[in-house]
């Protein structure tokens, strides 16, 4: 039997429409606005300033962040800014935002669209004065004063358990009052606190109450195309095949 050539090669590539993924066109301009905090090992600025830009950040979860955008073939600039509510609060407000790194608690669930994780790490309840002992629970917590970071997921974990912890605009400024005795537990996260003692020179702190585990995401606005989300994580899900975010290609993690 005799096949039309021009009927066979129309054939191959109508099917060929369907062997290989397809990728929803973006507009030719468009790029996501990211911001970021000092959060340092995970995203940071060069001694600790409280503004960069692209190049001139730092850390873990920047690196990770950068490589996805990249192998995802999507446009983007990175600013680092002081506070981070008004960082958290621009991405709620506008289309082409997104933040990093921020947990994904139930109640900031619905807020945006997530990509991840990219990083995990421990809220937690740290001490100086050798007489604090290892906590069982929250609840024993609250005969203590209690710094911790304003508008961060630890001090909102502690907020909906009912506690009132003293918020700091900078979470170090947690250690100088840990050490001086104006409060006697700092509710951080792990590896973050080690990162402030070390630069601050300051030793013998310990965790005496894990709160919670959780995973650091990359944020986005709600408006954000689904086409920009699911090439990330893709481009994400590769990266972590490669070693990405473990000991043994970011060792200061571990």
């Amino acid at each position: 039997m005799r096949v039309n050539a021009a009927w066979f090669a129309g054939l191959l590539a109508v099917s060929s429409l369907f062997a290989l993924p397809t990728q929803a066109a973006l507009p030719p301009d468009y790029k996501v606005v990211l911001q970021t905090e000092n959060f340092p090992p995970f995203n940071m600025a060069e001694q600790n300033k409280n503004f960069a830009r692209d190049a001139n950040i730092q850390g873990v979860s920047t690196t990770i962040v950068r490589e996805m955008f990249k192998r995802a073939g999507i446009d983007y600039t990175m600013t680092l800014r002081f506070p981070w509510s008004r960082v958290y609060d621009d991405t709620l407000a506008h289309a082409n935002y997104g933040l990093f790194s921020t947990s994904m608690s139930e109640a900031r669930r619905p807020l945006f669209k997530w990509v991840g994780p990219i990083a995990k790490v421990e809220g937690v309840l740290v001490a100086a004065d050798a007489k604090i002992t290892n906590l069982a629970n929250l609840d024993q917590a609250r005969q203590y004063r209690i710094g911790s970071y304003k508008d961060g997921a630890v001090s909102q974990a502690l907020e909906r358990a009912g506690l009132q912890p003293t918020n700091a605009l900078r979470d170090q400024e947690n250690i100088a009052k840990l050490t001086s005795g104006k409060i006697d537990l700092w509710a951080t996260t792990d590896p973050v606190w080690r990162y402030h003692a070390n630069q601050a020179g300051v030793s013998g702190l310990r965790t005496v109450l894990i709160i919670d585990r959780s995973d650091m995401y990359l944020a986005l606005n709600l408006e954000t195309p689904d086409e920009v989300v699911t090439r990330l994580q893709q481009a994400l899900d590769q990266m972590k095949s490669e070693g990405y975010g473990t000991c043994s290609k970011h060792p200061e993690l571990c």
